[in-house]
């Protein structure tokens, strides 16, 4: 099987792509022997090794850059504190996941917005990054009133109460 891929090198940016879709892009790094590495292109390999993203390159660049809010600090040292280091770290690396699929600026409104009302569970943050999805999938209300064509009784238990009285004497 071979891949087609084509690069495009431009003055400021690398692109790559494959069958007419840019899978993969890059800012031009202009500083001699430096590097200039995205946290979101290493999630992979941080969910099966979550000890990494703490002594992590990509993650101190983003923390220099401003691009590492002190909100995913706290929600990551309370997960840390409630799940231990590495499953912590672990839901971290999945809501940064999710901070790729829903952007970075809604992860971050969420982060907030769970931590603000006393909450650092990744649950209640993915939650919070999935409400427009749950409000467009929303049920109906349905009239209750035309379902009363089926209502029962309350059984009577007084008969099966004497099988308790009896203690199971044959």
């Amino acid at each position: 099987m071979s891949l087609s891929i084509k690069v495009i090198e431009g003055a400021s940016r690398v692109e790559l792509w494959h069958e007419g879709n840019c899978v993969a892009h890059h800012e031009r790094c202009y500083g001699h022997q430096q590097q200039i590495l995205e946290l979101e292109h290493y999630l992979d390999v941080l969910w099966r090794k979550p000890g990494a993203l703490a002594g992590s390159t990509a993650l101190d660049q983003q923390r220099q850059a401003g691009l590492w809010p002190a909100s995913f600090d706290r929600i990551w040292q309370a997960l840390m504190a409630r799940q231990g280091k590495q499953n912590g770290t672990r839901q971290m690396v999945g809501l940064l996941k999710l901070g790729q699929q829903y952007g970075r600026g809604k992860l971050q409104e969420s982060v907030e917005m769970a931590l603000a009302a006393g909450c650092s569970d990744a649950a209640a943050v993915e939650h919070l990054l999935r409400q427009d999805d749950l409000r467009r999938n929303a049920c109906a209300a349905v009239d209750a009133g035309a379902l009363e064509r089926y209502s029962r009784p309350l059984p009577v238990m007084t008969e099966y109460d004497q099988l308790l009285t009896l203690g199971g004497a044959r």
